[in-house]
């Protein structure tokens, strides 16, 4: 069974799932923020792969991918640093959140094989429509991939019924619409959407886009299986980025960012309750 299945099925409630950009600032910090978010809770890593023109993403990220290709990072490098998160003690899945073009040079014949070789859990397109990810997703189905399919509160009834009824590990819920960013408040019918996004998926239905305090996560307890939360993650590591860069402080700066994310989403949570 792959891992994604296995962290709904393990423990109902409300999971963490966060996104970090590969190769921001290094390869090296990326595998110890990782390691970090597991430890303060994680079910989930969304690794983004950096992309010079990121569509959905919005100035926090979009810097954070410049920084990784200035790194040299790339599609096929991001793969290669799960085995080292692994082997470090990561054992929760992984997510390459990647645009198409990346695997379109990289080809799907090579992802394929390194998605296996490097034990990558799910893949999840942004700017692929799902209409055109048939055949990706059928790879998807004969590697053991999970393919995350995406809805938004613009998706219209008929489309939900369709990706809802073909989706795998779970529904990727966009709360608002526009780019990723850190926002206030969730759009007033936003709850109306989830309980459409429910009714028309068999499996977990997760949020992202705009998170940003405990407030935002606790109305969301009882109605959706996990919350993602990127843009806050990224501002906390662009704030210390040249600490980070430097070996001997990245540690300590990585334990600053621990704190942060704890104050600001989890104070007064006990572990159990960050997923």
């Amino acid at each position: 069974m792959n891992r994604i299945d296995q962290v709904f099925l393990r423990k109902p409630g409300l999971h963490f799932i966060p996104f970090i950009t590969a190769g921001d600032p290094d390869a090296e910090t990326t595998v110890e923020m990782a390691l970090m978010l597991q430890d303060l809770g994680a079910s989930i890593i969304e690794l983004g792969v950096p992309y010079s023109d990121p569509l959905a993403d919005g100035p926090v990220i979009q810097r954070a991918s410049i920084r990784a290709l200035e790194s040299g990072m790339s599609l096929e490098k991001a793969m290669h640093l799960v085995p080292v998160m692994r082997e470090k003690g990561l054992d929760i899945p992984v997510i390459i959140f990647t645009y198409y073009n990346p695997l379109l040079q990289l080809t799907e014949d090579r992802f394929f094989r390194k998605a296996e070789a490097c034990d990558i859990d799910g893949l999840l397109v942004p700017d692929l429509p799902f209409e055109e990810s048939v055949s990706l997703r059928r790879r998807c189905r004969e590697a053991g991939v999970k393919y995350i399919s995406l809805v938004a509160p613009t998706t219209s009834m008929k489309r939900l019924a369709g990706i809802g009824r073909e989706a795998e590990g779970f529904l990727y819920c966009v709360s608002s619409l526009g780019v990723t960013g850190e926002r206030d408040h969730f759009h007033p019918d936003v709850h109306r959407f989830l309980a459409q996004v429910r009714s028309a998926s068999h499996v977990p239905i997760a949020v992202g886009f705009g998170i940003s305090s405990r407030r935002q996560i606790e109305a969301l307890r009882g109605t959706v299986d996990g919350f993602i939360v990127g843009s806050a993650i990224v501002k906390e590591m662009e704030a210390r980025i040249e600490r980070l860069r430097e070996r001997d402080a990245r540690r300590a700066a990585v334990e600053e960012i621990r704190q942060a994310l704890t104050a600001r989403f989890f104070e007064g949570a006990s572990q159990g309750e960050r997923s």
